[in-house]
């Protein structure tokens, strides 16, 4: 049983490092594919870095394999500095340097679509937008959505497909909102309703019987979902609370809710499509629970339609799922920027690896495939995510050096090489400093359980 364990996990291990570096190959052969495309000089493409394992060359290109599966590159001729060869890359004309450097980052995000696809390709039926069914005493069914209505935003995020829900009201803010608010009211009462029916689910009952107080509390908590005022809510209450203990054969007696001033919802405004118009709902509560260390977290109390599979569903689920995520590493980086996100939200290898080998834990609780396919979605993410960031517009970055030669168009002639270097330079010092301070937090994170920033 324990060798067992050990091999599985040696083998994620490898199933890791080996999409990891298909990740770098892909990108770095997006720089190699396009600058032999157009006649550049390529010196050397290795994938990992530091020592040498194994290298050989084909005509003037060195191929190698290094020691350290963390990266990789892809040297070009006159890329950073003057040369007088006519295929050096600095030679070329902008345009096709401006292909070969975006050419990286292009590829991450097609590979990113085809892990989606091959991730999508394995579900019987695909999610849509559309509200199908709520939980029992779901809160969002108590203020305000219904069975029906087309999700089209979400606290201000547009919602394009079923992974977008999950992002917008992940990112959802807790609010601390009034405890007379007449939803909170409905809330309770839908509660008072599920705990009596919670208690019976326990007892032996035979199946008719069973159905036939299910049916007793659905009409209950529907009712309270469209009732108007609370003397309404009240009277619904009592009369399932009745109706559920004379099928039971029970005396049910609910504790009495007391009353709290003020509650914390994860709440916002919800737009949606109902009966063909566009309509905003306002104060949707999302449900809250205490999560860990009896926080407040947020849950999705609602299921949504499916969307029968065929291959035009499998295209489109697939590029909108992938899209998807491209805006939320987008959304992210805003964050980062205006603060909405710290230290302690981001992560450099290390985490990535450790958020990577959870994902492979818990898929391996059900099956192998589970855990290969949470690696490969961990990947997905990774790979789309280096993509969008290789192309800010940052020194040392692709997009860094595209700036350059957006500049070089607008002022008809190119940035002195060594002035372009220094600041090249420059940026990678930071980066790699921006990426030691990233790793140190992740080990104290790991080691901890929070980060520097604590």
């Amino acid at each position: 049983m324990i060798i067992t364990k050990i091999l599985t996990t040696a083998a994620l291990i490898a199933i890791g490092v080996l999409l990891f570096e298909l990740i770098v190959f892909i990108h770095e052969f997006g720089h190699f594919i396009t600058a032999k495309k157009f006649g550049v000089q390529v010196n050397e493409f290795a994938i990992g870095m530091g020592p040498k394992l194994f290298q050989f060359h084909r005509g003037e290109t060195k191929y190698s394999l290094r020691m350290l599966p963390i990266g990789g590159y892809c040297a070009l001729e006159g890329e950073n500095e003057e040369s007088d060869n006519e295929r050096a890359f600095i030679n070329k004309p902008v345009w096709q340097r401006m292909i070969v450097i975006v050419a990286g980052a292009f590829n991450n995000i097609v590979l990113g679509l085809i892990m989606m696809t091959i991730l999508t390709a394995q579900s019987p039926a695909f999610s849509s937008t559309t509200v199908s069914d709520f939980a029992q005493a779901a809160f969002t069914s108590k203020s305000g959505l219904e069975v029906g209505d087309k999700l089209l935003n979400i606290g201000g995020y547009k919602i394009n497909c079923s992974r977008d829900i999950q992002f917008a009201v992940a990112m959802l803010d807790l609010k601390i909102v009034d405890g007379g608010d007449f939803s909170i009211y409905r809330e309770d009462c839908g509660y008072t309703l599920l705990r009596q029916y919670t208690s019976l689910k326990a007892e032996d009952y035979t199946d008719d019987e069973l159905r036939a107080i299910t049916e007793a509390f659905n009409e209950g908590i529907n009712k309270i979902n469209v009732c108007a005022s609370k003397e309404e809510a009240d009277r619904i209450t009592q009369e399932t609370l009745a109706a559920v203990n004379e099928l039971s054969g029970k005396d049910y007696v609910p504790e009495k809710q007391e009353y709290m001033p003020e509650r914390k919802r994860f709440r916002t405004d919800v737009t949606v499509l109902r009966g063909g118009v566009e309509t905003t709902l306002y104060d949707v509560d999302f449900y809250t629970y205490l999560g860990e260390d009896d926080q407040p977290a947020v849950a999705i109390d609602f299921t949504v339609e499916p969307v029968e599979k065929t291959f035009l569903t499998l295209v489109s689920e697939s590029w909108n799922s992938t899209f998807s995520v491209v805006r939320m590493i987008w959304k992210s980086l805003f964050g980062l920027v205006t603060g909405t996100y710290g230290m302690n939200d981001m992560a450099g290898p290390v985490g990535a690896a450790s958020v990577v080998t959870q994902a492979a834990q818990v898929g391996l609780k059900t099956s192998f495939l589970d855990a290969v396919n949470n690696i490969l979605y961990m990947m997905m993410i990774i790979t789309v995510n280096l993509g969008i960031v290789n192309l800010l517009p940052l020194p040392a970055l692709d997009g860094g050096r595209f700036l350059f030669m957006v500049i070089e168009v607008i002022m008809r002639k190119p940035v002195p090489q060594k002035y372009e270097g220094w600041v090249h330079a420059a940026g990678f010092i930071l980066l790699l400093g921006f990426i030691a301070v990233i790793t140190m937090n992740d080990i104290v994170r790991l080691i901890t359980g929070t980060g520097i920033g604590g």
